[in-house]
């Protein structure tokens, strides 16, 4: 499965939309998304969410889609 995460690159600053940013990963589950960022990263992650059909396909199309590997 792929997933998109969100997340502030700095965990100690207090979370803004404004800086909020994203990544795709491909994982298992979105217990082992989140472990996978949460291992490799210093971000604060804010939500991790399935994208699959309609979903997956829209998200490709943003200019800013690339697959993330750790």
């Amino acid at each position: 499965m792929i997933y998109k995460v969100l997340y502030q690159p700095d965990k100690v600053r207090n979370p803004k939309r404004e800086t909020t940013q994203t990544l795709y990963l491909e994982a298992d589950s979105a217990a082992a998304a989140r472990a996978l960022v949460e291992d490799h990263t210093p971000y604060n992650i804010e939500f991790v969410q399935e994208l699959s059909g309609n979903f997956l396909d829209f998200e490709k199309q943003a200019p800013g889609f690339e697959l993330t590997e750790f």
